[in-house]
Formats: structure tokens, C-alpha cells, sequence
């Protein structure tokens, strides 16, 4: 399969009808005509010529790519819409010449005046409808034609002249609308970086396409140039910009070891890198892949439109054949009226403005998001979470850092506790060793190498230092002690407080408590508010950690409901319960949480957790955090009620048209105006999901991990 590139693509039914002939060719049964982003797939054996004479009928035009992407010879279509624009400015000047000049020339001049500002704003909708006729194919091009001739026909030049005029204009701007919305998509598509300079082994360097970078290859990154692919810097300190990749304003410093998103751009410093992934691997590669094909997906409510307008417009010409037979047979009303009100509300039957309703306003919802660093995989996602009521967390590495922290002591022994504490666990990897040592370091203690060190399963640690016993863990290595009435309290305290309990003691006495928890991420209470405002109704955590734990973290950020004590079976069926009452959406970093992301209606996931987490997911936030989560959720409940809105105007404006036949009031002028209207509404009104919001909006800074909050 090849793709191509298409130019003047306009028209959404229009594009639907040619990719069902180019199916019909040789080799172009697997054809898809992508409107959202105006490109062609087909198979490599089909007759291109033969496809560039179905798009040429429309308007439309092949432009053909090499291997690396880039223009080559093509049809000489760029100036579609500039032409388009200039022939209906052209056409409004020769029509208004007709009033200046009505009472200075004759009859057959106004008419030869009329059908040429006619033929400029109107030949190629009267060339295509023609066709479409012999072939008994009935589209817009088809209707326009049928209503020019009709209104020539009983003399009302004038009035033809303005509904292709109208025509015209109207198909211009419904170009440009949809032009307006890929070229946000192009824009966002132009951050892959073109070439690198790799390092070959004898020292040189060489600049080559980033296509052919492979995994271990290495490449020097100069200030203001853009990271090839994945990799990690083995030399050299920067900042680097990630916004491409993340949606993040702010620039993270870069060290030796430290790893690259490829699209990202280096700030000022001299980057020496090792390549991780092959470009078509890479993050931004995926990230890009996966924008271009969410286009495409169709939403239900698109794919409840095109059925719909298959049927409304034989319909709309059934009436139309009613209205122009049954008055006169019936009313004694004139042929010649009944005709002229028949072509009115053949003009109605446009479908384009309800087909256009809602691919604008999801290729901005999409695009948008993707800006912010939040990557939808399809509109049929974008329109789910609009819809998304409850969200499910898994608890650690989501609203928590996933690692544990010391969150509170009690030291009953200033002298020995740390030092003790920190002898026995500074060679352990385990993370809640990681944890005492951050504490035990902070004290500045100096530490000493134990003699011994014995690990007592299920209770802890025994180690002898300078020929002393001593313990380290739960409360089990703690039996042969008698406490005190503080120590006890203290113990039963920090247990009711859900902290994992780290006991450390000699053979006599206890010599001070650590109290380790899985510390909350500082963005979690407020990201937990902003989903209520907005509009979330339960936000609910899933874990497996003891029951008190979670309730802790649940009581300090807010979520509404806690399941704890959860195995990742258990997680399932928890979220296949709760979907049965709610949308559900889950929200998951990790490889067992993959299961639950997929059982839920909406599963999302964290960019810089699991491959499998995010594969499974519909929605990849790329941030290390849900900051960007609840403006995700109201750009999709604003694409939402924008469909909403174009719909019922698309209809709305179609209906009050087609009511004014009843006391004859339905002219070609108003009939064509009404769709004009309906596609310039629904267009303007699409794009102002781009806008930048005013509202109050959150975004966390990943660096600190603060929350802002902007006004």
C-alpha cells in the first residue's frame, strides 16, 4: 500500500463517493480516501491514472511522495481555493454590474452578463453534476445542476445567477474550514525532525535522514537542534525543550545517563547521544502515528450522519418532485411557481453542511489535545470521554509517586537510632530501605559496617554491630520487649494512620519508629477538584495496599470511593461492577493495570509508565502526572456539544427552509443561503475548539510537581 497526498479536497460526501469508485478499480478494493487528513491510501498496482481521473472530477488532486516523504510531481491544483475565491469575487462584480447597468442595455446583454458571472462561480459544479446525471448518481454537484437548469429554464436568470454565486462562495468556505483544521494537524506533524549527524567509529561525523538511525548508533545534538530519536545523552549537559512530546512548557536538564524523547529540541547546551529506538520506534514517531490515524476513526455520531444522509437526500427529492406536482394537480396553483418552489427545496437537500458537522470540530479536538501532550487515539475516544462520568485510579505511581518515603519518626534514642538504621540497610536495594537511607542521610549520620547481618523472613533484619544485637522490622522482632504505654501508642498511632511500620531496636529496649508511606503526588488533591468541577461525579482508587493506607491517601486528596486490598484479577472484575452503572473511565501506569484499562469503557494511561499500559490504553497522557487530565476531559465534552449544536443548526436551518414552502415563501436565493448558512455556522463554530481557553485551566509543572493555577 502507498500513500499519497490530496489537494482541493473539500467535500466530505464527495470523498466517500470517490473512494467508492476508486474501490472499483483493479487493486483498489482495500482503497481508503482519508478525508480528516486529505491523503489516499491504495495499493501500488492500481492505475494511478485511472484514480487521478476520479479525483479530477471532483475537483481534487494527487500529489505523489518519495520514499521520505516529500512532494514530487503532481497535478497543478494549489491554488484551488485561491482560485475559487477570485472566481466568485469575479462573478459578484459582473452580477453587480447587471443592477448598475439594467436600465441602459438590453435584455439579451443582462442575460449574457448573467450566465457569465453564472459559468465562473458555477462551471465545474454544472461540468460534475452533468456527468453525475448520465450516471444517475445524485450529490450536491447533481441537485445544483438540476436546479440551474430548472431556474434557466423558466427564466429566472437572476435568480440562478445568484444560487451559483452563492454556491460558489459556499463551497469555498467549506474548503477553508476544513483546510483550517488539517493545517493545525500539519503544524503539529512538522515537529519530527528531518536529518541527524551520526558519529561514525573513526571519530567523523555525518549528517544522514533520521530514517536510517538504528539502535546503538550515537549522534551529536548541537544547541537549537531537535533530538533525532530515543535515546539517552552519554555526554554532555543541556535543557531540553519537551513540549513536542509531553505538552510541558517548561525546559528539563539533561545530564549523562539521562533519557531523550526524539522530537525533542536541545537548548543551548552540546549533546553527545546514544540512540535507544529506531525512529519509526521512537515515541514521536508512535505519538504522530497515532494523531494521523485518530483522525480517521468514526465516531457513532458520524457514522450515524453519513447513514442518515443517505437517506435525506432522496428523500429531500421526493418532496421536491411532490412539491412541484402535487399543488398544481391539487391547489390550482401554477406550474411555473410549483417548479420554481420544487428547485428551491432541491437545494435544501445538500447534505454537506450536516456531513461536515462533525469532522471539523473533531480533527480540533484531537489536534488540541495532542498539543497539550495528551494523545487521543481516535474520535470515537475524544467522544467517550465527553461522556465519561466516573474515573477509577490505581493508587501507586498514579495519585502516588510509587515509591515509599519515610512520612513521619518517633526516636526514643537520638544517638543510635539513625546510626543503626542506616548501617543495617545502606547495602539493601529493597525500596523501603531506599527509604530509610534518604532519611538516615538528611540526619547526616555516621554509620558503621555490622559485623553480622541475618534477614529473618516475614519479620525483618537481625544484625550485630560492634558485638551488639540488633533488630529491624515489623512489630514481630520486637515480641521478646516489654513497651512502654508511650511506645505502645505510638505504634497503634502510626498503624491507624496507615503507615507501613519500620521498627528499629536493641536487645533491651526500642530504639525509634519510622512510619513509611507511598508519598501522594503534589498535584493529586487538586487534580481530584478539577475533575469534579469538571463534571466528573465519582472519582474512585484502586489498590492493593491495606485497607487503612488507602484510606489515608483517599481522606488527604478527596477521591470519593476506595477499594482496597485489590489483586489485579480483582481490579477487573471491580471495574467490570462498576461500569455496569456509569461510563467508566480507568486510569493506570503500570503492567497490571493493563487488564483493567481494557475492560473499561475509556482506558487511559500515563506516558512514562508501561508499553503495555499504554498500548492497551484509548488516551496516553505523556506527562508523568494527570495534571493535563481534566483539560483532556473538557476540550472532549466541548467537541461534544459543538456536534451537538451543528447538528441541530444543520438540520434546523434545512427545516425552516423547507417549512416556507408551505405559503409559497421558498426562493433558490433563501433555500441556498440556508446550507450556506448551516456550513459557515458549523465550520466557525468547529474552529473555536482551537481557541485558547480563557477559563480557569490546570497545569502542573512536571519539574517540581507544583500545582498552577491559571486565570
Amino acid at each position: 500500500m502507498k500513500e499519497y497526498k490530496l489537494q482541493g479536497l473539500s467535500c466530505a460526501n464527495c470523498a466517500a463517493e470517490m473512494e467508492s469508485e476508486i474501490r472499483k478499480l483493479d487493486h483498489g478494493d482495500a482503497a481508503q480516501l482519508k478525508f480528516n487528513s486529505s491523503k489516499l491510501v491504495v495499493d501500488e498496482q492500481v492505475n494511478l491514472n485511472k484514480v487521478r481521473q476520479i479525483l479530477k472530477s471532483d475537483g481534487a488532486s494527487l500529489i505523489e511522495t518519495n520514499e521520505h516523504g516529500e512532494k514530487g510531481h503532481h497535478d497543478h491544483n494549489h491554488s484551488h481555493g485561491s482560485n475559487m475565491k477570485m472566481l466568485v469575487f469575479l462573478s459578484s462584480v459582473i452580477f453587480g454590474l447587471t443592477f448598475l447597468l439594467q436600465s441602459y442595455v438590453s435584455g439579451y446583454v443582462l442575460i449574457m452578463m448573467y450566465v457569465a458571472a453564472m459559468a465562473l462561480s458555477g462551471y465545474q459544479t454544472f461540468i460534475k453534476g452533468a456527468r453525475n446525471l448520465v450516471k444517475l448518481k445524485f450529490n450536491i454537484d447533481t441537485l445544483m445542476t438540476i436546479a440551474l437548469v430548472g431556474a434557466v429554464a423558466i427564466g429566472e436568470w437572476r435568480e440562478a445567477t445568484i444560487v451559483a454565486i452563492l454556491f460558489g462562495l459556499n463551497e469555498y468556505l467549506e474548503g477553508l474550514g476544513m483546510e483550517k483544521a488539517r493545517n493545525s494537524m500539519e503544524q503539529l506533524l512538522k515537529v519530527a525532525p528531518k536529518q541527524a549527524t551520526l558519529i561514525l567509529e573513526n571519530g567523523s561525523e555525518r549528517v544522514v535522514p533520521i530514517e536510517s538511525l538504528e539502535e546503538n548508533d550515537v549522534v551529536l545534538v548541537k544547541a537549537g537542534e531537535k533530538i533525532p530519536s530515543d535515546g539517552i545523552v552519554i555526554e554532555g549537559f543541556s535543557s531540553v525543550n519537551e513540549s513536542a512530546i509531553t505538552g510541558e512548557s517548561l525546559p528539563v536538564e539533561k545530564a549523562s545517563g539521562e533519557k531523550l524523547y526524539g522530537g525533542s529540541i536541545n537548548n543551548e547546551g552540546l549533546l553527545k547521544v546514544k540512540i535507544t529506538r529506531a525512529y519509526e520506534d521512537s515515541s514521536l514517531a508512535k505519538i504522530l502515528h497515532l494523531v494521523e490515524e485518530a483522525q480517521e476513526m468514526k465516531t457513532p455520531t458520524e457514522l450515524f450522519i453519513n447513514r442518515f444522509a443517505k437517506y435525506y437526500t432522496p428523500a429531500i427529492m421526493l418532496i421536491s418532485l411532490l412539491v412541484m406536482v402535487v399543488p398544481p394537480l391539487l391547489f390550482s396553483m401554477e406550474w411555473g411557481s410549483a417548479l420554481y418552489q420544487g428547485l428551491a427545496v432541491l437545494i435544501v437537500g445538500c447534505p454537506c453542511a450536516l456531513i461536515l458537522s462533525s469532522p471539523i470540530a473533531i480533527v480540533s479536538g484531537i489536534t488540541k489535545n495532542a498539543r497539550n501532550g495528551i494523545l487521543v487515539k481516535g474520535g470515537v475516544f475524544l467522544e467517550q470521554l465527553g461522556k465519561i462520568e466516573s474515573i477509577a485510579f490505581d493508587k501507586t505511581g498514579t495519585l502516588t509517586k510509587g515509591a515509599p518515603t519515610v512520612q513521619t519518626t518517633r526516636v526514643y534514642d537520638p544517638e543510635r537510632f539513625y546510626t543503626i538504621a542506616g548501617s543495617i540497610e545502606k547495602n539493601s536495594s529493597h525500596p523501603i530501605a531506599k527509604a530509610v537511607m534518604a532519611e538516615v542521610n538528611a540526619k547526616n549520620s555516621a554509620l558503621k559496617e555490622p559485623s553480622k547481618v541475618e534477614a529473618l523472613p516475614g519479620k525483618g533484619i537481625y544484625a550485630e554491630i560492634n558485638h551488639a544485637p540488633y533488630f529491624m522490622g515489623s512489630e514481630q522482632t520486637i515480641t521478646h520487649l516489654d513497651l512502654s504505654k508511650e511506645q505502645q501508642k505510638d505504634i497503634e498511632f502510626l498503624k491507624e494512620a496507615g503507615y507501613t511500620l519500620v521498627i528499629v531496636s536493641s536487645e533491651e529496649e526500642i530504639l525509634g519508629l519510622f512510619g513509611i508511606a507511598d508519598e501522594i503526588r503534589n498535584e493529586s488533591k487538586s487534580l481530584i477538584k478539577e475533575l469534579h468541577l469538571a463534571g466528573i461525579k465519582h472519582t474512585i482508587m484502586l489498590t492493593g495496599d491495606h485497607k487503612k493506607t488507602a484510606e489515608k491517601v483517599a481522606g488527604e486528596i478527596g477521591v470519593t470511593d476506595v477499594y482496597a486490598g485489590l489483586l489485579p484479577e480483582q481490579k477487573v472484575e471491580q471495574v467490570k461492577r462498576l461500569s455496569k452503572g456509569t461510563k467508566l473511565a480507568m486510569v493506570g501506569d503500570g503492567i497490571n493495570d493493563a487488564p483493567a484499562l481494557a475492560t473499561a469503557d475509556l482506558g487511559i494511561a500515563m506516558g512514562k509508565g508501561t508499553d503495555s499500559a499504554i498500548e492497551t490504553a484509548d488516551i496516553v497522557l505523556m506527562q508523568d502526572h494527570l495534571g493535563k487530565l481534566p483539560s483532556s476531559i473538557r476540550i472532549a465534552k466541548q467537541v461534544n456539544r459543538v456536534v451537538k449544536l451543528n447538528i441541530s443548526l444543520a438540520l434546523g436551518l434545512k427545516l425552516a427552509a423547507l417549512l416556507l414552502t408551505i405559503p409559497g415563501w421558498l426562493t433558490l436565493w433563501i433555500a441556498i443561503l440556508s446550507d450556506m448558512g448551516a456550513t459557515i455556522l458549523v465550520t466557525l463554530i468547529s474552529l473555536t475548539v482551537m481557541l485558547p481557553k480563557s477559563a480557569v485551566s490546570t497545569s502542573v509543572v512536571n519539574k517540581e510537581a507544583d500545582v498552577q493555577v491559571e486565570t
